[in-house]
């Protein structure tokens, strides 16, 4: 984490521009007449004064603290290429295993309260290596935050702050969004709390390949580091998305931002909410853009004729997969899920993104330029209808810690987890008892408890929902076992 929370890639975290807003107004019309919290101003101006006003007391500064960890890293060994051959060792670019003490470190975004009882939603990389949350409003009252889930694939989160009567921002729709339409951008761009910028929706259902599930709204309100998790404001005051990106070889603002539109988010906090972990539906497809299949056919020298040039070519359909049992198959165009347009990929991650396993679905598709429809029941990852449930350590009945010192140079180990206790549970099932070293689970080494958590994470969103554990008695010897997530 640096001194913002940020991703860097090509793309790089967003944030808002350091231009405080007040009052103003703006030329330009939207598709109707401001309402409730905005009202139109003479001559054809749009005012966003109303708007600005009510969005920045509802959007929260959120501090982040990582605390100082120890951990086990591979430092590579500075003389090995040069002294290795020479004492006839191989030089082979040795590494030694080394415990460092990572340092507290502090970081902050946004985030949008949505309910007056202190549910928050931001952005997934805000808060997900957080030790500690505090919230800050625009009043200048802070609360401790607590996470109440994250979601890695769409790069949102939900938080809570105790209390009650909380302003907030009323949720619109964000699939009313028209180009050209003014909104606001909110947050806490650079630590400078309460920043409102304004620009037009530049693009819509936009892929910029950071999320693997994402339908981005594009604006040219300007928005820099700290802004991630705010919010992405009509001119009616209505929340329509959650800022999360920005194009930039900079870091900083140069034209673009990227905001995550409530279509998806509404889905991903009920989700959080009821079941602690987004019940996610997938389609069973590998493809892409029509238009950038045509490209490339065209760039390998081939005449391609789908019969359309909009929709999603299906390039690959997965067994046991809600695609499958369509009847979909490679070289098939999906035109539109549920009676609603699709016309290019992220159009069709977000219309499906918006459903639950076991819901029903109408496929319409193109074959051998002919239109053809299908039915079928969505499914998860794991090829099923059934609800996946948040696991925790109570349900796997063991308690860990990293092995210490004295064990590992006993038993010859780098690393490991020892289990101090177990009751009934998964572990206990499958044959952990107490005083085992769980050194691998699905082959990635088990240093700290996070190590654990996130592997346990990683099987349970995975179809094969079992972790193959690979451990070694106090004598020794070395144990295998195999705990069943989906087993009772």
């Amino acid at each position: 984490m640096k001194t913002e929370t940020m991703r860097e890639t090509t793309k790089k975290v967003l944030g808002t521009a350091a231009l405080f807003i007040g009052s103003f107004c703006i030329m330009g019309c939207i598709e109707s007449p401001c309402r409730a919290q905005s009202s139109a101003a003479p001559s054809g101006l749009v005012d966003l004064t109303a708007a600005a006003e009510s969005s920045v007391n509802a959007v929260v500064y959120i501090k982040v603290t990582t605390n100082s960890k120890t951990e086990t890293v591979d430092m590579q060994d500075p003389f090995s290429d040069f002294f290795g051959d020479f004492f006839g060792f191989g030089g082979g670019g040795g590494t030694q295993r080394r415990q460092v003490q990572t340092p507290k470190r502090e970081g902050s975004g946004s985030g949008v309260i949505i309910s007056s009882d202190g549910y928050i939603v931001t952005n997934n990389h805000v808060v997900n290596d957080a030790d500690e949350l505090l919230v800050k409003l625009n009043d200048n009252r802070e609360f401790k935050g607590r996470i109440i889930g994250t979601d890695e694939q769409t790069d949102l989160a939900l938080i809570k702050i105790e209390g009650k009567n909380f302003p907030t921002l009323p949720i619109g729709d964000s699939d009313k969004l028209k180009l050209g339409e003014w909104v606001l951008a909110v947050g806490n761009p650079f630590n400078l709390t309460s920043t409102v910028t304004a620009g037009i929706v530049s693009a819509k259902a936009r892929s910029m390949g950071a999320n693997s599930i994402e339908s981005f709204i594009q604006t040219d309100a300007a928005i820099n580091r700290g802004n991630s998790g705010g919010a992405l404001v009509n001119a009616r005051g209505e929340l329509v998305g959650i800022n999360a990106m920005i194009y930039s070889q900079t870091g900083s603002y140069t034209g673009y931002g990227f905001a995550i539109p409530t279509t998806i988010m509404n889905k991903v906090v009920s989700d959080l909410k009821e079941f602690g972990v987004v019940q996610r539906a997938q389609l069973g497809v590998k493809g892409c853009d029509v238009s950038n299949f045509i490209d490339s056919e065209k760039e390998a020298g081939r005449d391609v004729d789908l019969g359309t040039v909009n929709g999603v070519y299906i390039a690959e359909v997965l067994d046991n997969t809600t695609a499958s049992e369509a009847g979909l198959r490679k070289g098939d165009v999906v035109t539109a899920i549920n009676g609603k347009e699709v016309t290019k990929m992220a159009e069709l991650q977000e219309a499906v993104s918006m459903l639950r396993p076991g819901d029903k679905v109408k496929l319409t598709y193109i074959r051998d330029k002919k239109k053809e429809t299908a039915s079928a029941v969505l499914r998860n990852a794991q090829g099923t209808t059934k609800v996946l449930e948040q696991l925790d350590m109570d349900q796997f009945g063991a308690a860990m810690k990293p092995v210490d010192d004295a064990t590992k140079k006993q038993l010859n180990l780098p690393y490991g987890l020892e289990v101090v206790a177990v009751k009934k549970g998964k572990m206990a099932d499958a044959g952990i008892t107490k005083g085992i070293i769980i050194l691998q689970v699905n082959d990635k080494p088990m240093r700290t408890m996070d190590d654990f958590n996130e592997i346990v994470k990683e099987a349970n969103r995975s179809s094969d929902r079992t972790l193959w554990i690979r451990a070694m008695t106090q004598s020794g010897k070395l144990r295998s076992a195999v705990v069943e997530l989906d087993k009772d």
